[in-house]
């Protein structure tokens, strides 16, 4: 598969279909820029996913996602499989942890069932697994 074919949207699908995925992009895609002025929020990983979520919708707003100046390297070399900066993953990955713990320790009422708490730190274990297996970005020029 060539990087042309990777950021061409797949509008072959049923019109609702295409409506969900961009409906559920958009929404994350506010999220995510939200995430640009709130600390904590991850902006990155969730421009990647409306980036996804866009690949199935609408090409207008998936190119604006990966031409874009801040976070658009990132979303495009994660869609194009040349992964993420090895410098990042103890960020992401402490981040990560330290929302989970906080979550899990003070967030979560303890009246609150107990598979709340057990299945927020087995998401974030399935998370972590998932960020290490992502390959190493190269140093390498776009």
């Amino acid at each position: 598969m060539t990087n042309k074919s990777i950021h061409q949207v797949d509008l072959d699908r049923p019109l609702f279909s295409r409506l969900m995925w961009f409906f559920s992009g958009f929404i994350i895609m506010i999220i995510g820029l939200i995430g640009i002025i709130i600390p904590g929020l991850p902006t990155t990983p969730l421009m990647i996913l409306a980036a996804a979520c866009f690949a199935k919708s609408n090409q207008r707003f998936y190119d604006w996602i990966i031409n874009n100046k801040l976070f658009g390297h990132h979303v495009k070399n994660y869609r194009e499989g040349k992964g993420i900066p090895k410098k990042s993953k103890p960020i992401i990955l402490s981040t990560l942890w330290c929302f989970v713990l906080f979550a899990v320790f003070i967030a979560i009422p303890n009246s609150a069932p107990p598979i709340s708490k057990i299945s927020t730190l087995i998401l974030a274990i399935i998370g972590t697994v998932f960020i290490l297996k992502i390959p190493n970005l190269q140093n390498m020029e776009d």
